[in-house]
């Protein structure tokens, strides 16, 4: 029999991120995932955006976030020897005169102004780029090649031993009378003191956690070949234009609700082209579209805490759009809560949700909690 600690069910960037705090705390851990080349963050572009959405705003906790995000991107770049981490400014294009002043009328007492260069909405002139109503520099942030970290962060699991690629079955889950659980996996028998779900959308089907509002949603990325495009920086205009290597660029990203489609959708291509379109005259050529779908939750907050009546079943979850800057935060906070006993933000424990559980337990016993 195999004896862990944790179990970690997915290898998202979530499981990823938590898989490496647990270890680095010199925790056992095994990591069951089941591949899905199209999960929601392989096809993500992997932004980490300080300032973003329709309202401009600036994003929760964006300082902490980015704090802990860029030196855990670092490491995994030094483990790995391979680059992942891009820093690049964001530019925000105005598309017209209305956006230009309601922004910068505004500028003067937002909280965003420590990560956005010189409100004064000009621009440098980028060849082919249309910024007729200009629009503003935002610095601190970037992307990350999520594929090709979860890729070979997989191999080197798989090769160490602490990753297997097989469908975890809630159902197969017993609890041992000495503490912890017992899973029958492929291999043989695991037991574990606890198992954590990181399983992104799938979590709507979790029998412990299908009580929570996790609300995910559909959206779908293209590949564009536009080796004319500057790149220096990432364009922000009606949708995201991020630079790769090659003259590559990702454009996104659709957000569709259910009942989504099996697969890419010819809608989604034309609504993408149509914004890259307006962000660009340069010409250019669509060589790949993909789709997944977002564990989004209601609030847009993450899913973090302990099962009300199962204390050593957790999740670790619903990250949405902006896993790529939460998950390294938020996992030494989730560390913390099952090594420390320290709870989470209330902005992302589960027990905001606990009116939602049907039994409805009682929030204010925190002995409940406990492993």
């Amino acid at each position: 029999m195999m004896r862990v600690d944790y179990i970690l069910v997915g290898y998202g960037i979530a499981g990823a991120a938590l898989a490496a705090e647990l270890r680095a705390r010199h925790r056992q851990v095994l990591v069951l995932d089941a591949p899905q080349p199209d999960s929601a963050s392989r096809v993500a572009a992997g932004l980490m955006n300080p300032v973003a959405g329709k309202r401009f705003a600036l994003a929760w906790r964006a300082e902490e976030l980015l704090a802990a995000a860029i030196p855990f991107y670092r490491a995994q770049e030094e483990r790995l020897r391979v680059p992942i981490l891009q820093e690049l400014p964001i530019l925000k294009l105005f598309s017209s005169v209305q956006e230009q002043n309601s922004v910068l009328a505004r500028s003067a007492d937002q909280p965003w102004r420590p990560f956005v260069q010189e409100a004064t909405g000009e621009l440098p002139v980028l060849p082919g780029v249309e910024q007729e109503f200009g629009g503003l520099c935002i610095r601190g942030g970037g992307y990350v090649l999520v594929e090709e970290l979860l890729t070979r962060l997989t191999a080197l699991g798989r090769q160490e031993g602490w990753l297997r690629h097989e469908t975890f079955d809630w159902g197969r889950l017993v609890a041992d009378a000495s503490g912890g659980f017992l899973y029958n996996g492929h291999d043989g028998q695991i037991h574990a003191r606890h198992v954590i779900s990181c399983e992104g959308a799938a979590a709507v089907h979790n029998p412990y956690f299908n009580w929570l509002p996790l609300t995910p949603n559909q959206g779908e990325v293209l590949t564009v070949e536009c080796p004319e495009m500057p790149a220096g920086a990432v364009l922000n205009k009606g949708a995201y234009v991020v630079p790769l290597a090659g003259g590559q660029l990702r454009v996104g990203a659709t957000y569709r609700w259910p009942p989504f489609a099996a697969g890419t959708t010819p809608e989604a291509r034309a609504e993408l082209v149509q914004r890259l379109q307006a962000i660009t005259r340069l010409p250019f050529r669509v060589t790949e579209q993909r789709a997944g779908v977002r564990p989004a939750v209601r609030d847009r907050k993450p899913l973090l805490g302990t099962h009300p009546e199962t204390p050593g079943v957790h999740i670790f979850n619903g990250f949405g759009s902006k896993g790529v800057m939460m998950a390294p935060r938020l996992a030494q906070l989730m560390a913390d809560w099952l090594e420390n006993d320290v709870e989470p933000w209330p902005e992302v424990n589960i027990r905001r949700y606990f009116s939602l559980y049907p039994s409805a337990p009682a929030a204010a016993d925190s002995s409940v909690f406990r492993s």
